[in-house]
Protein backbone atom coordinates (compact mmCIF):
# COMPACT_ATOMS: atom_id res chain seq x y z
CA UNK A 1 0.00 0.00 0.00
CA UNK A 2 2.86 2.74 0.90
CA UNK A 3 4.61 1.65 -2.15
CA UNK A 4 1.05 2.52 -4.39
CA UNK A 5 0.69 5.70 -2.72
CA UNK A 6 3.68 6.38 -3.46
CA UNK A 7 3.07 5.65 -6.99
CA UNK A 8 -0.01 7.53 -6.94
CA UNK A 9 1.91 10.71 -5.53
CA UNK A 10 4.71 10.60 -8.08
CA UNK A 11 2.10 10.64 -10.64
CA UNK A 12 0.27 13.23 -9.54
CA UNK A 13 3.43 15.44 -9.48
CA UNK A 14 4.70 14.49 -12.70
CA UNK A 15 6.18 16.97 -15.03
CA UNK A 16 3.96 17.08 -18.31
CA UNK A 17 4.47 18.98 -21.55
CA UNK A 18 1.83 21.07 -23.94
CA UNK A 19 0.27 18.09 -25.78
CA UNK A 20 -0.24 19.50 -29.45
CA UNK A 21 -2.81 17.78 -31.89
CA UNK A 22 -3.64 18.22 -35.44
CA UNK A 23 -5.90 20.95 -36.60
CA UNK A 24 -9.49 21.02 -36.21
CA UNK A 25 -11.11 21.44 -40.29
CA UNK A 26 -14.17 20.11 -40.47
CA UNK A 27 -17.04 20.82 -37.81
CA UNK A 28 -20.71 18.72 -37.07
CA UNK A 29 -22.16 19.87 -33.97
CA UNK A 30 -19.60 19.65 -31.32
CA UNK A 31 -17.70 17.03 -33.21
CA UNK A 32 -14.70 17.71 -35.52
CA UNK A 33 -12.35 16.06 -37.64
CA UNK A 34 -8.63 16.69 -36.81
CA UNK A 35 -6.14 17.09 -40.29
CA UNK A 36 -2.93 14.61 -39.83
CA UNK A 37 -1.97 15.45 -43.28
CA UNK A 38 -0.52 12.51 -45.77
CA UNK A 39 -1.86 11.96 -49.59
CA UNK A 40 -3.86 9.08 -50.98
CA UNK A 41 -6.80 6.98 -49.69
CA UNK A 42 -9.05 8.91 -46.71
CA UNK A 43 -8.77 6.97 -43.69
CA UNK A 44 -10.89 8.41 -41.00
CA UNK A 45 -10.16 6.76 -37.35
CA UNK A 46 -13.04 6.69 -34.85
CA UNK A 47 -11.83 6.75 -30.92
CA UNK A 48 -14.38 5.63 -28.37
CA UNK A 49 -16.63 8.16 -26.69
CA UNK A 50 -15.21 7.17 -23.85
CA UNK A 51 -11.77 8.94 -22.98
CA UNK A 52 -10.31 11.84 -25.78
CA UNK A 53 -8.80 10.67 -28.90
CA UNK A 54 -5.27 11.65 -28.34
CA UNK A 55 -4.40 7.87 -27.34
CA UNK A 56 -4.15 7.67 -31.37
CA UNK A 57 -1.88 10.59 -30.97
CA UNK A 58 -0.31 10.56 -27.65
CA UNK A 59 3.45 11.28 -27.93
CA UNK A 60 6.34 11.51 -30.41
CA UNK A 61 7.31 8.07 -31.54
CA UNK A 62 3.80 6.81 -30.21
CA UNK A 63 1.33 8.23 -32.38
CA UNK A 64 -0.62 5.46 -34.67
CA UNK A 65 -1.99 8.79 -36.41
CA UNK A 66 1.01 10.31 -37.75
CA UNK A 67 2.45 7.07 -38.88
CA UNK A 68 -0.21 6.43 -40.87
CA UNK A 69 0.06 9.74 -42.72
CA UNK A 70 3.78 8.92 -43.23
CA UNK A 71 2.37 5.27 -44.97
CA UNK A 72 0.44 6.93 -48.44
CA UNK A 73 -2.67 7.78 -46.54
CA UNK A 74 -4.80 11.11 -45.68
CA UNK A 75 -5.18 10.45 -41.85
CA UNK A 76 -8.23 11.80 -40.36
CA UNK A 77 -9.21 11.82 -36.24
CA UNK A 78 -12.92 12.41 -35.04
CA UNK A 79 -12.50 14.47 -32.50
CA UNK A 80 -16.44 13.46 -30.22
CA UNK A 81 -15.58 16.95 -28.49
CA UNK A 82 -17.57 18.03 -25.04
CA UNK A 83 -20.84 17.62 -24.25
CA UNK A 84 -23.32 19.78 -23.09
CA UNK A 85 -26.58 18.83 -21.20
CA UNK A 86 -28.13 20.12 -23.50
CA UNK A 87 -27.39 17.50 -25.67
CA UNK A 88 -28.80 15.33 -23.56
CA UNK A 89 -31.18 13.06 -25.55
CA UNK A 90 -28.38 12.31 -28.17
CA UNK A 91 -27.64 8.71 -27.67
CA UNK A 92 -25.20 6.22 -28.98
CA UNK A 93 -27.14 5.69 -32.07
CA UNK A 94 -27.58 9.52 -32.40
CA UNK A 95 -23.78 9.91 -32.54
CA UNK A 96 -23.63 7.58 -35.81
CA UNK A 97 -26.40 9.02 -37.57
CA UNK A 98 -26.37 12.64 -36.88
CA UNK A 99 -22.45 12.98 -36.61
CA UNK A 100 -20.43 10.11 -37.90
CA UNK A 101 -22.34 9.35 -40.74
CA UNK A 102 -22.78 13.33 -42.21
CA UNK A 103 -18.40 13.71 -41.67
CA UNK A 104 -18.28 10.44 -43.84
CA UNK A 105 -20.07 12.01 -46.07
CA UNK A 106 -17.94 15.53 -46.69
CA UNK A 107 -15.15 13.50 -48.16
CA UNK A 108 -14.76 13.77 -52.25
CA UNK A 109 -13.84 9.79 -52.04
CA UNK A 110 -15.59 7.10 -49.28
CA UNK A 111 -12.72 7.39 -46.23
CA UNK A 112 -11.87 3.51 -44.78
CA UNK A 113 -12.87 3.67 -41.08
CA UNK A 114 -10.74 2.46 -38.15
CA UNK A 115 -12.80 2.07 -35.00
CA UNK A 116 -10.90 2.06 -31.45
CA UNK A 117 -12.54 0.55 -28.41
CA UNK A 118 -16.12 1.54 -28.52
CA UNK A 119 -15.34 3.51 -31.67
CA UNK A 120 -15.11 0.43 -33.09
CA UNK A 121 -18.35 -1.05 -32.36
CA UNK A 122 -19.67 2.65 -33.74
CA UNK A 123 -17.82 1.88 -36.92
CA UNK A 124 -19.28 -1.64 -37.72
CA UNK A 125 -22.67 0.36 -37.58
CA UNK A 126 -21.54 3.42 -39.61
CA UNK A 127 -20.50 0.96 -42.05
CA UNK A 128 -23.40 -0.82 -42.11
CA UNK A 129 -25.78 2.47 -42.54
CA UNK A 130 -23.21 5.00 -44.77
CA UNK A 131 -20.44 4.31 -47.79
CA UNK A 132 -17.42 4.00 -46.62
CA UNK A 133 -14.07 2.29 -48.36
CA UNK A 134 -13.72 -0.60 -45.33
CA UNK A 135 -13.94 -1.12 -41.76
CA UNK A 136 -11.06 -1.83 -39.44
CA UNK A 137 -11.94 -2.18 -35.97
CA UNK A 138 -9.72 -2.65 -32.63
CA UNK A 139 -10.43 -3.95 -29.36
CA UNK A 140 -14.36 -3.39 -30.10
CA UNK A 141 -16.49 -5.18 -28.08
CA UNK A 142 -19.92 -6.18 -29.67
CA UNK A 143 -20.97 -9.56 -28.01
CA UNK A 144 -21.28 -7.62 -23.87
CA UNK A 145 -22.58 -11.08 -22.98
CA UNK A 146 -18.55 -12.01 -22.66
CA UNK A 147 -18.23 -9.35 -19.87
CA UNK A 148 -19.45 -12.18 -17.38
CA UNK A 149 -20.26 -11.60 -14.21
CA UNK A 150 -19.03 -8.00 -14.07
CA UNK A 151 -22.14 -7.25 -15.87
CA UNK A 152 -23.65 -7.36 -12.23
CA UNK A 153 -21.69 -5.09 -10.88
CA UNK A 154 -22.05 -2.51 -13.92
CA UNK A 155 -25.23 -2.80 -13.28
CA UNK A 156 -24.91 -1.50 -9.69
CA UNK A 157 -23.20 1.19 -10.86
CA UNK A 158 -25.59 2.15 -13.12
CA UNK A 159 -28.70 2.07 -10.54
CA UNK A 160 -27.04 4.22 -8.26
CA UNK A 161 -25.30 6.14 -10.93
CA UNK A 162 -28.69 7.01 -13.16
CA UNK A 163 -30.79 9.59 -10.86
CA UNK A 164 -28.12 12.30 -10.56
CA UNK A 165 -26.67 11.43 -13.98
CA UNK A 166 -30.51 12.03 -15.22
CA UNK A 167 -30.68 15.13 -13.22
CA UNK A 168 -27.37 16.54 -15.03
CA UNK A 169 -28.30 15.56 -18.23
CA UNK A 170 -24.68 14.20 -18.82
CA UNK A 171 -22.67 10.64 -17.54
CA UNK A 172 -19.81 11.92 -15.95
CA UNK A 173 -16.03 10.54 -16.37
CA UNK A 174 -15.85 9.43 -13.21
CA UNK A 175 -18.93 7.35 -12.95
CA UNK A 176 -17.03 5.19 -16.52
CA UNK A 177 -13.83 5.21 -14.44
CA UNK A 178 -15.41 3.40 -11.64
CA UNK A 179 -17.14 0.88 -14.05
CA UNK A 180 -13.29 0.02 -15.51
CA UNK A 181 -11.76 -0.41 -11.90
CA UNK A 182 -14.33 -2.69 -11.11
CA UNK A 183 -13.12 -5.04 -13.97
CA UNK A 184 -9.73 -5.32 -12.42
CA UNK A 185 -9.07 -3.81 -9.04
CA UNK A 186 -5.90 -5.26 -8.25
CA UNK A 187 -4.69 -4.02 -11.21
CA UNK A 188 -5.48 -0.24 -10.50
CA UNK A 189 -3.19 -0.84 -7.80
CA UNK A 190 -0.59 -2.62 -9.06
CA UNK A 191 0.42 -0.09 -11.77
CA UNK A 192 0.96 2.31 -9.52
CA UNK A 193 2.97 0.23 -7.06
CA UNK A 194 5.21 -0.45 -10.17
CA UNK A 195 5.57 2.96 -11.33
CA UNK A 196 7.11 4.27 -7.72
CA UNK A 197 10.18 2.91 -9.19
CA UNK A 198 9.85 3.64 -13.02
CA UNK A 199 12.19 5.78 -14.48
CA UNK A 200 13.23 7.56 -18.11
CA UNK A 201 11.31 6.39 -21.20
CA UNK A 202 8.95 4.15 -19.56
CA UNK A 203 7.66 6.70 -16.43
CA UNK A 204 7.02 9.27 -19.39
CA UNK A 205 4.85 6.90 -21.39
CA UNK A 206 2.97 5.52 -17.87
CA UNK A 207 2.03 9.27 -17.31
CA UNK A 208 1.41 9.90 -20.94
CA UNK A 209 -1.04 6.92 -20.84
CA UNK A 210 -2.42 7.34 -17.52
CA UNK A 211 -3.43 11.12 -18.03
CA UNK A 212 -5.22 10.18 -21.25
CA UNK A 213 -7.18 7.17 -18.87
CA UNK A 214 -8.19 10.07 -16.51
CA UNK A 215 -8.94 11.96 -18.55
CA UNK A 216 -12.10 12.67 -20.99
CA UNK A 217 -15.43 14.84 -21.65
CA UNK A 218 -19.07 13.63 -20.29
CA UNK A 219 -20.51 11.26 -22.09
CA UNK A 220 -24.64 12.64 -22.97
CA UNK A 221 -27.30 10.95 -20.79
CA UNK A 222 -29.04 9.30 -23.58
CA UNK A 223 -25.29 7.76 -24.83
CA UNK A 224 -24.75 6.84 -21.41
CA UNK A 225 -28.24 4.94 -20.56
CA UNK A 226 -27.98 3.28 -23.78
CA UNK A 227 -24.25 1.83 -23.41
CA UNK A 228 -25.16 0.61 -19.89
CA UNK A 229 -28.59 -0.40 -20.15
CA UNK A 230 -28.87 -1.66 -24.09
CA UNK A 231 -25.36 -2.57 -24.78
CA UNK A 232 -23.62 -3.82 -21.73
CA UNK A 233 -26.73 -4.94 -19.73
CA UNK A 234 -29.08 -6.18 -22.61
CA UNK A 235 -26.45 -6.97 -24.89
CA UNK A 236 -28.19 -5.59 -28.24
CA UNK A 237 -25.41 -5.63 -30.74
CA UNK A 238 -24.57 -9.15 -29.85
CA UNK A 239 -28.15 -10.59 -29.88
CA UNK A 240 -28.69 -8.48 -33.07
CA UNK A 241 -31.34 -6.08 -31.60
CA UNK A 242 -29.25 -2.84 -32.20
CA UNK A 243 -30.28 -0.49 -34.44
CA UNK A 244 -29.25 2.25 -35.93
CA UNK A 245 -30.55 4.41 -38.99
CA UNK A 246 -33.28 2.18 -39.62
CA UNK A 247 -31.70 -1.11 -39.66
CA UNK A 248 -30.45 -3.82 -37.88
CA UNK A 249 -26.81 -4.21 -37.03
CA UNK A 250 -25.59 -7.11 -38.20
CA UNK A 251 -21.34 -7.67 -38.96
CA UNK A 252 -22.17 -10.32 -41.79
CA UNK A 253 -23.52 -7.77 -43.98
CA UNK A 254 -21.28 -4.76 -43.86
CA UNK A 255 -20.89 -3.82 -47.88
CA UNK A 256 -16.94 -3.10 -47.63
CA UNK A 257 -14.08 -5.39 -46.69
CA UNK A 258 -13.60 -5.33 -42.43
CA UNK A 259 -11.11 -6.62 -40.25
CA UNK A 260 -10.83 -6.89 -36.77
CA UNK A 261 -7.94 -6.62 -34.32
CA UNK A 262 -8.79 -8.45 -31.07
CA UNK A 263 -6.12 -8.30 -27.83
CA UNK A 264 -6.38 -11.94 -26.08
CA UNK A 265 -4.93 -9.95 -22.95
CA UNK A 266 -7.37 -6.99 -22.95
CA UNK A 267 -8.99 -6.60 -19.71
CA UNK A 268 -11.23 -3.55 -20.27
CA UNK A 269 -12.54 -5.17 -23.52
CA UNK A 270 -11.79 -9.25 -23.25
CA UNK A 271 -11.37 -11.33 -26.59
CA UNK A 272 -14.80 -12.79 -25.44
CA UNK A 273 -16.50 -9.67 -26.46
CA UNK A 274 -15.11 -9.52 -30.25
CA UNK A 275 -17.42 -9.54 -33.22
CA UNK A 276 -16.11 -12.80 -34.87
CA UNK A 277 -15.33 -11.51 -38.47
CA UNK A 278 -13.67 -13.69 -40.51
CA UNK A 279 -10.42 -11.84 -41.08
CA UNK A 280 -9.45 -12.06 -37.44
CA UNK A 281 -6.30 -10.80 -35.98
CA UNK A 282 -5.10 -11.93 -32.55
CA UNK A 283 -2.50 -9.69 -30.59
CA UNK A 284 -0.83 -9.95 -27.48
CA UNK A 285 -0.88 -6.75 -25.85
CA UNK A 286 -3.27 -5.06 -23.74
CA UNK A 287 -5.94 -2.41 -24.67
CA UNK A 288 -3.99 0.20 -24.63
CA UNK A 289 -0.91 -1.35 -25.34
CA UNK A 290 -1.58 -2.56 -28.44
CA UNK A 291 -2.19 0.62 -29.95
CA UNK A 292 0.46 2.47 -28.20
CA UNK A 293 2.90 0.10 -26.40
CA UNK A 294 6.45 -0.91 -27.48
CA UNK A 295 5.23 -3.30 -29.80
CA UNK A 296 2.04 -1.81 -31.57
CA UNK A 297 3.69 -1.05 -34.47
CA UNK A 298 5.01 -4.45 -34.96
CA UNK A 299 1.92 -6.41 -34.14
CA UNK A 300 -1.10 -3.94 -34.95
CA UNK A 301 0.02 -0.55 -37.01
CA UNK A 302 1.68 -2.90 -39.92
CA UNK A 303 -0.49 -5.42 -39.80
CA UNK A 304 -3.16 -2.20 -40.00
CA UNK A 305 -1.36 -1.14 -42.81
CA UNK A 306 -1.09 -4.41 -44.68
CA UNK A 307 -4.69 -4.53 -44.85
CA UNK A 308 -5.21 -1.08 -46.26
CA UNK A 309 -3.12 -1.84 -48.94
CA UNK A 310 -4.98 -4.98 -49.78
CA UNK A 311 -8.67 -2.72 -50.21
CA UNK A 312 -9.54 -1.98 -54.26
Amino acid sequence: MSSALAGLRRYQEAPRTKRRMARAVKRQGHARLRDYGGTGRPVLFVPSLINPPFILDLMPGRSLMRWIAQQGYHAWLLDWGEAQPTDRDLDISGHIERVLIPLMRRFDTPPVLVGYCLGGTMSIAAAVSGACAGTAVIAAPWHFNGYGDTRGDIASLWEAAQPGCEQLGLVPIEVLQTGFWKLDPARTIAKFEAFATMSGDEAAMFVAMEDWANSGAPLTYAAGAELFEQLILADAPGLGNWHVAGKSIDPETLPCPAIEFVSLADRIVPAATAIGLSNRRELGAGHVGMVVGSRAREQLWEPLRHWLATLP
